[in-house]
């Protein structure tokens, strides 16, 4: 069963899928109309990437409702490397469009367009798009916030790419108006280029998870900072720490007093336990308590 907290960032993560999703569809409707009007490679980019959106954010959907599922006799730690494979398969998404926006902006270099027409159009569905994803975006960093989900967080980066990509396009619509006919193109190659970028990194951060990346070195930090703290505690080793999903597994041997019993043991390292467990919102930590003479301490 989930604590209040666990479920609350449920919620929130599968709110985060559908509010992608419902701006990718949009986005799309709005796209599909502005190339039509005006035949611009640059606009072609956004279209594309939006379609891919929609696909990756389905994709999304699914993993994350697959990840929020509880261990069962099968999967006992869980089911949260679910998301590092949503990532991965995003990535994918991703890296095609680059790919297919690479051969159409490479072709009008090749035989250039020298002009652009509907730029009220075009500009006023690219204004549009920048806004509708600066909300999407200011919703998912307050729930990568709470939930540290690396699908949220897959699915955030690449629509951050898109407000630099809009953005861009609305530069390349007015040069290519007044006269550049190349700069559509060559705006459509350097974006292509900053896709890959985006998908790389994604790839990277799906990877540690599938990997058991130890977590961030502050995080750890702050562990060895608990357990030195207790006051019965003499010492500790084999810290050892990943992520599946928004779960943090953590394990470690506790030093103590070989002289007392094992209930005062069992009852210290419990304690330990909720202390380290409080610094997550869904951690599992395992301690074994390891038996120190204090004339062994140097």
């Amino acid at each position: 069963m989930m604590l209040p907290q666990q479920a609350d960032n449920a919620k929130l993560m599968r709110w985060a899928t559908y509010a992608s999703v419902t701006t990718a569809v949009v986005l799309i409707f709005a796209k599909i109309i502005a190339w039509f009007m005006t035949d611009s490679v640059s606009i072609l980019a956004t279209l594309l990437d939006s379609s891919l959106d929609v696909l990756a954010s389905v994709i999304n959907l699914i993993a994350v409702r697959h990840a929020l599922e509880p261990a069962d006799k099968e999967h006992r730690f869980g089911h949260g490397k679910a998301e590092a494979l949503s990532g991965i398969g995003q990535a994918l998404f991703i890296a095609g469009s680059a790919g297919f926006l690479l051969l159409q902006a490479i072709g009008r270099i090749i035989n250039p367009k020298n002009m652009v027409t509907g730029l009220e159009v075009g500009v006023g569905v690219m204004v549009f798009s920048i806004a509708a994803t600066l909300l999407l975006l200011s919703f998912q960093k307050y729930v990568v916030r709470k939930t540290g989900s690396t699908a949220i967080k897959a699915d955030a980066l690449h629509y951050k790419t898109d407000l630099l990509v809009n953005g861009s396009v609305i530069v390349a619509l007015f040069l290519t108006v007044y006269g550049w006919g190349y700069f559509d193109a060559i705006f459509g190659v350097g974006i292509a280029v900053f896709i890959l970028y985006s998908a790389w990194q994604i790839v990277k951060e799906s990877i540690d998870l599938l990997m058991d990346h130890e977590i961030a070195d502050e995080e750890r930090e702050k562990i060895a900072n608990i357990v030195l703290g207790h006051e019965k505690a003499l010492g500790y080793h084999d810290l050892r720490t990943r992520r599946s999903g928004t779960r943090v597994f953590v394990q470690l041997h506790l030093e103590l007093d070989a002289t007392q019993s094992l209930a005062s043991a069992h009852a210290i390292a419990d304690n330990v336990e909720k202390e380290i467990a409080a610094l997550f919102d869904d951690a599992e930590v395992i301690i074994h308590e390891d038996p120190v003479l204090h004339n062994a301490q140097g």
